[in-house]
């Protein structure tokens, strides 16, 4: 009895000697901002050993040698483009389509500097909002490619649809065409072993995003790909919430009808995503793909005038990109901000943006889903929704199934539609990517959207708010405690 009493007290002895370790690891060598280092600080010291196991596998940093690497590299390839579209905008040189976005030049210079996102205004849009008819239109481009399809998916799944999009990948192979799928391992980690063999047998090449190394555990829970991205033949792409499984179809009995967005583009913008897929395949992939006129078609015929930026972000880089235009369009704002997010745990800067807005006399509406898939997101979310209903904006609770959409859309005029949740994770951890619309028309089609939306929730109020039960309060100061970590 004593050597077990005593064994257990070693071993506690050592997790408590890591925690310490871990917390000087957390304070002074790895630069944490101070609410993820307050966080860890005491998640490490409250319960020491489940807050080590938490730490190996939400904890660890980056390591960014290879994504450094290969993002000097696409720098390098497009720097003279940059530098040229930054002196037409520092200039007020260029020709704006839609002449109200010249009042935007300075957020297009912002994404230029950080992203290196090339504006563009020969692209056409077309805004999917349920799953059916964004399914519909991508199998029918897979079915007409001709050289390449590129996919990226954060979640894969064995299911109908799943299987029915790699039958026609792998038919697609068969006549020829390059297939290559990446996936997120994390994000797809319920798909059979042999889930590809068909595709890699035609000729398909597939890559998981961050495997691990030891089978059927991987401690990498941060920094996993989220993006939802289709190039098809370098002229035609797909960006927005979507993942590949039957739910985004509305055939899951909890969630109900999926409520999403997403985008089909065809022009130049379209090689902004390409030109991501491929450092995102080069970084997971064994293989590197030698680039060619073929994946970056020089005339895209069919697309239209529609001014873009497709922004990409990630724990890769130094700023927070797709954060940091958030937070430009919304102090952009004049007459009105209407966000749809399934999460909101927002920083400060974000959430001040969002305040003084609303104080500035700004109509700002935020719609989040009344039902729960995560359940400490859930709660965080509602913890900081408070604070904007004391500001005076509004919170709508979405009773139609499920909302996924990530838009933004400022005064009807500028909009973002991607892969990005307004929550610390979509920002530092996660990688990312934003369809950045310059375009009044369409700017105005998904604020026409966000209304009718508005037929399907109830408005949560303030009065709403502060009744709401005790429980609920517990579960959301928890959360929200934990919510820098999430």
């Amino acid at each position: 009895m004593n050597i077990a009493a005593n064994l257990v007290q070693d071993i506690f002895s050592l997790f408590t000697l890591l925690n310490i370790f871990l917390a000087i690891t957390v304070i002074f060598l790895e630069r944490r901002n101070a609410s993820s280092t307050w966080a860890w600080l005491m998640v490490l010291y409250f319960i020491p050993v489940i807050g080590f196991i938490l730490y190996l596998i939400l904890g660890q940093k980056l390591r960014k040698r290879k994504l450094n690497k290969l993002l000097r590299e696409s720098q390098r390839i497009i720097e003279d483009t940059i530098e040229g579209q930054k002196l037409e905008l520092e200039r007020s040189a260029v020709s704006f389509n839609d002449p109200a976005m010249a009042g935007y030049s300075d957020m297009m210079s912002m994404n230029l500097v950080s992203s290196y996102a090339l504006y563009t205004q020969n692209n056409g849009v077309r805004i999917y909002t349920d799953g059916n008819s964004k399914f519909d239109a991508l199998l029918r481009d897979i079915e007409s490619a001709q050289h390449h399809i590129h996919l990226v998916y954060y979640i894969v799944r064995n299911d109908k649809i799943g299987n029915y999009l790699l039958e026609l990948l792998t038919e697609k192979a068969k006549q020829g065409v390059e297939i290559r799928f990446l996936y997120d391992h994390i994000g797809s980690k319920g798909l059979p072993r042999r889930f590809f063999s068909k595709l890699w047998a035609a000729g398909g090449k597939t890559a998981a995003f961050f495997p691990s190394r030891i089978p059927y555990l991987n401690l990498k829970l941060n920094y996993r790909n989220h993006r939802k991205l289709v190039i098809v033949d370098g002229h035609t792409g797909y960006i927005g919430g979507f993942n590949i499984g039957d739910e985004y179809l509305g055939r899951n009995k909890y969630f109900g009808e999926w409520r999403d967005t997403h985008l089909r583009v065809k022009g130049n913008a379209v090689q902004q995503m390409q030109a991501q897929f491929l450092m995102d395949w080069n970084m997971a992939s064994s293989g590197m793909i030698d680039l060619n006129e073929h994946y970056f078609p020089r005339e895209i015929s069919g697309g239209g005038t529609i001014g873009m930026q497709v922004v990409a972000s990630g724990p890769d880089t130094e700023y927070q990109q797709i954060k940091d235009a958030y937070i430009k369009m919304i102090y952009s704002a004049k007459k009105s901000v209407c966000l749809q997010t399934p999460y909101f745990v927002p920083d400060e800067s974000l959430m001040t943006a969002l305040k003084i807005a609303a104080l500035s006399g700004v109509d700002v509406k935020v719609m989040l889903p009344s039902k729960p898939d995560h359940f400490f997101v859930y709660w965080a979310t509602h913890s900081y929704v408070s604070e904007l209903l004391v500001g005076g904006a509004k919170c709508f609770m979405y009773e139609k199934g499920f909302l996924h959409a990530k838009t933004l859309v400022i005064d009807g005029q500028v909009a973002s539609v991607g892969t990005a949740n307004i929550d610390i994770r979509s920002f530092k951890l996660n990688f990312e990517m934003n369809a950045f619309i310059y375009d009044s028309a369409t700017s105005a089609e998904l604020q026409r959207i966000f209304e009718a939306d508005l037929a399907y929730c109830e408005e949560l109020t303030l009065a709403k708010y502060n009744n709401r039960p005790l429980m609920n309060k517990f579960k959301e100061s928890i959360s929200r405690l934990l919510s820098p970590i999430l």
